[in-house]
């Protein structure tokens, strides 16, 4: 009887714990997919597409991509803060700079912008 009795203390302490353990929500506007695309020509007849994507997930992670044509050129994982409105995107063990921007609201959607106004990326 006294076997049962803590069999069942103990399964009931694995339950309460494992509820206490919650990992709290994470809702920030900038969690998503957000693409750079721009079209330029090295020739009168050729154009070149270049293609850069970020991908923010909950965890305060991400993973960024850059293509040039179609071609994946870079592909890389990255961190991100929020602080006062402000995000910092940092991609360890790369030759990358940290990006700072903010979120804004523009005619054509969502936006992620720089200090000096420029456009890093749209919602997608």
């Amino acid at each position: 009887m006294m076997k049962k009795m803590i069999s069942f203390v103990a399964i009931l302490a694995i339950i309460f714990a494992s509820n206490c353990s919650r990992i709290p929500e994470n809702n920030d506007p900038v969690i998503g997919i957000w693409t750079n695309e721009t079209i330029g020509s090295n020739s009168l007849t050729e154009k070149q597409t270049a293609r850069k994507e970020w991908i923010f997930n909950d965890a305060y992670l991400g993973r960024f991509h850059s293509y040039t044509n179609k071609q994946l050129e870079m592909k890389t994982d990255f961190s991100w803060t929020q602080e006062d409105g402000v995000y910092t995107i940092s991609y360890p063990g790369t030759d990358l700079l940290d990006d700072i921007v903010t979120l804004q609201k523009a005619e054509d959607g969502t936006v992620l912008k720089d200090n000096q106004g420029n456009t890093l990326a749209v919602r997608e």
